[in-house]
């Protein structure tokens, strides 16, 4: 992709065409195990294979499936992606956040980040869901890296002191008071971490520990959406238990709760934006030529 924002707008373009839905209020990406999270969200007023918008990768990992939906909720149109891509796949990080750069394009001013989690914090359980209160980023990769973002786009200097929103936290803990709040970790992947990995994220404040959803809400939080991050911890991390780490068991897990968690985004969802919406996420919609600035873009000394 040589200009991921104009791609990122092509294929809202293509939303658009594909739905009927001139525009989108808010995004879903669904994490490993979460697809049965799908079926309770809403209606779903149309199925597609995200190839079909152009500019995505096909996810190659088990629990991902290369398919969105749109559904209605309440008031709420909601685009969901049943699964993601991730950096460890080999694609570049355009790639990896090239979906919720659509979503924002496409007119989505909440975005929410599910994953499957290994938990740091003891005191979680297989299957309980947490919510993302902010990430420690160790993937080595940022999706702003490079060139500045074209004109009307905000800087790439983005402030990330409330990327995951209280705003939208508080809204999930009024649905859910047991919700528990954590930092999440980004680790690259594929490969599971080490114990001593574990406890230097430990160390460093960290409650769950991934391999997604970093890259993803900076790309999202620099386009101006809020960001809501659940994370559904499906085995203890690397260390914390005397058997080892696989796949076939975070989505064994993810499939078991997810459901459950699907019907807590059923009811949080549509009270995430509010009925006169505050100013949209920036950047151009799709086929909006307009040039200026939503936001200062001066860069620090």
């Amino acid at each position: 992709m040589t200009n991921p924002y104009e791609a990122a707008r092509a294929s809202a373009a293509r939303l658009a065409e594909i739905t009927g839905q001139p525009s989108h209020d808010v995004a879903v990406v669904l994490g490993s195990g979460w697809l049965p999270a799908a079926d309770v969200i809403g209606d779903t007023a149309a199925e597609f294979p995200i190839s079909e918008l152009g500019g995505f990768a096909k996810p190659t990992v088990a629990g991902h499936a290369p398919v969105a939906r749109s559904v209605r909720t309440g008031r709420l149109q909601v685009l969901v992606y049943l699964g993601r891509t991730h950096l460890y796949e080999g694609h570049p990080v355009d790639a990896v956040v090239h979906g919720v750069r659509t979503a924002a394009a496409a007119g989505c001013r909440v975005i929410v980040l599910t994953n499957a989690s290994g938990g740091i914090n003891e005191s979680y359980r297989p299957g309980q869901a947490v919510l993302i209160s902010d990430h420690i980023n160790l993937t080595g990769r940022s999706p702003l890296t490079g060139p500045e973002p074209p004109a009307g786009y905000a800087s790439r200097f983005v402030d990330l002191s409330d990327l995951y929103a209280a705003r939208l936290r508080a809204l999930a803990r009024r649905a859910d008071p047991d919700l528990a709040e954590g930092v999440y970790v980004a680790f690259h992947g594929p490969h599971y971490e080490t114990p001593a990995e574990i406890r230097m994220a430990r160390g460093a404040g960290a409650d769950m520990v991934g391999m997604s959803t970093a890259l993803e809400a900076i790309a999202a939080g620099h386009l101006g959406a809020e960001v809501l991050g659940i994370s559904l911890v499906t085995n203890p991390a690397a260390g914390l238990s005397p058997s080892g780490l696989d796949h076939t068991e975070v989505i064994a897990v993810g499939q078991h709760s997810a459901a459950r968690v699907g019907a807590l985004l059923a009811q949080l969802i549509p009270t995430t934006v509010p009925a006169e919406p505050p100013q949209p996420p920036r950047g151009p919609a799709s086929g909006d030529d307009s040039n200026t600035p939503p936001g200062a873009s001066s860069e620090p000394a």
